[in-house]
């Protein structure tokens, strides 16, 4: 499960639940129907990063891998400057160019203490991770 063979990471239902109680997510942008956290969700068919966000609560849990999450999080940011809440799950790789492009004095960072356990693991993620959010202001 934590190889690079992957790059789904499903999110572990309790930290979800926090975060939801919190912001009544109404989209999931990147899931599939075994590990969609909304009832409304973008599958990798659909293509959730060519998909309008605007006015949404949005949860985010991208692929991960070099490249891909900046990708996510470029669309993340620029889908709250058109009004959308986003909340994203991504590893907290802050020396990445797309950490000071799209997170970075940009959005609210919440380190994840410890290690999440994705997808029903038993054991951490070999990375930490952090929760970005963006409040929807549209400029």
């Amino acid at each position: 499960m934590f190889s690079s063979a992957t790059d789904k990471w499903a999110t572990p239902p309790d930290f979800f639940a926090k975060l939801d109680a919190e912001f009544n997510f109404m989209l999931d942008a990147a899931a599939d129907a075994t590990n969609a956290k909304c009832a409304r969700y973008f599958t990798a068919e659909d293509d959730g990063l060519t998909q309008d966000w605007a006015g949404e609560t949005v949860w985010l849990n991208p692929p991960y891998g070099r490249g891909i999450t900046g990708k996510w999080m470029r669309k993340a940011y620029e889908e709250s400057r058109k009004g959308a809440t986003v909340v994203c799950l991504v590893p907290a790789r802050t020396d990445t160019r797309w950490f000071h492009d799209y997170v970075l004095g940009k959005s609210e960072i919440r380190f994840v203490k410890g290690r999440l356990k994705f997808g029903g693991s038993k054991s951490g993620a070999p990375f930490p991770s952090i929760v970005v959010i963006y409040r929807g202001e549209t400029i």
